[in-house]
């Protein structure tokens, strides 16, 4: 079940609010339609980050190096060679995995809290090399006026992209989520001794979520090209980094769309709040204590819970149970 608690309503509630995005551009002004454009990115790169974080329990504290990989992958290519487009964002994807195996390899069997460390390491030095690459990242002024197709270069149609490119990065997710290999995953998470004693390889499993976590980043950020026809370094910084494991713990992150309802709610009080008050951070700050005390399995594990004591006989979903 995608939505566990709801039982077998789930799909025809996953349909309905399917259906309200793809005629959402019928309804609303454009500022609303780039918002959900903005909301549908950022929560595509949050889920793939709680990939390796809510269900794999890796502390990759330097998820957005890989988003940033992806979106530079679309927009080189698009400004420097005469490939076509379709080639410029499959190849960020493909782009974001490489390092992510990369990146793997090197910090995989290191505990949690090295794994997140050194991983922050070789992620800032990325950071630092596109940051001061002049000549062929742009360095710190990043790349401007990126030609975007044709058919995506209306927010009307890159809203429909987005949203088609994202709905099927999720259904992918979650069919890898709930695949043997998303099994043995939560189990690494749960209890890495009692896995590591019965024969899995907890090195290679690790290895391999971190380079479909990657993947779906760097998707994200070939996305993020459609939608503003730049890139800068900021793409990759540990600050985004940072506010991405904010959604993640924010909307739950021991549930599927936990990350997604996350980047909704700070995207949208970045937009709402901010134009009232440069401070809109100190909300989202109380936001995050008044969560941490009263909701530790974030907005959308408390629904879980209050569905699970109201109707004890529905199966909630597996993976919203805290990890030891």
């Amino acid at each position: 079940m995608i939505f566990g608690v709801f039982g077998k309503k789930s799909l025809p509630l996953l349909v309905l609010f399917l259906v309200a995005l793809i005629f959402l551009p019928y309804a609303a002004p454009r500022f609303y339609i780039y918002l959900a454009s903005v909301i549908l990115v950022t929560g595509l790169l949050a889920t793939s980050l709680n990939l390796v974080l809510g269900y794999g329990g890796l502390y990759q504290f330097h998820h957005a190096v890989f988003y940033g990989i992806g979106a530079y992958t679309t927009g080189l290519m698009l400004t420097k060679t005469s490939l076509p487009a379709w080639v410029a964002f499959a190849s960020a994807p493909v782009a974001a995995a490489f390092f992510g195996l990369l990146i793997g390899l090197i910090c995989a069997r290191l505990s949690s809290l090295h794994f997140g460390m050194l991983q922050i390491s070789l992620g800032s030095l990325i950071w630092a090399i596109v940051y001061r690459w002049y000549d062929f990242t742009g360095g710190d002024d990043g790349i401007h006026g990126i030609p975007v197709p044709e058919a995506m270069s209306t927010t009307t149609s890159s809203y429909y992209f987005i949203l088609a490119i994202t709905t099927l990065c999720l259904l992918l997710m979650f069919i890898i989520i709930k695949s043997p290999f998303g099994r043995i995953l939560q189990a690494l998470r749960d209890n890495p001794e009692r896995c590591e004693a019965i024969g899995v390889n907890i090195t290679r499993h690790r290895i391999i979520a971190m380079v479909i976590a990657a993947l779906f980043a760097g998707a994200a950020g070939s996305l993020f090209v459609t939608l503003e026809g730049s890139v800068f370094p900021e793409l990759l910084s540990w600050t985004l980094s940072l506010e991405i494991l904010i959604m993640c713990l924010l909307g739950g992150w021991f549930t599927f769309f936990g990350p997604m309802l996350g980047a909704c709610l700070i995207i949208s009080l970045r937009t709402f709040a901010g134009n009232y008050t440069e401070y809109w951070t100190l909300i989202l700050g109380l936001m995050m204590m008044l969560t941490i005390f009263f909701l530790p399995k974030g907005v959308f594990g408390f629904v879980n819970e209050l569905f699970r004591s109201k109707a004890p006989d529905l199966p909630l979903e597996e993976s919203s149970h805290v990890a030891d």
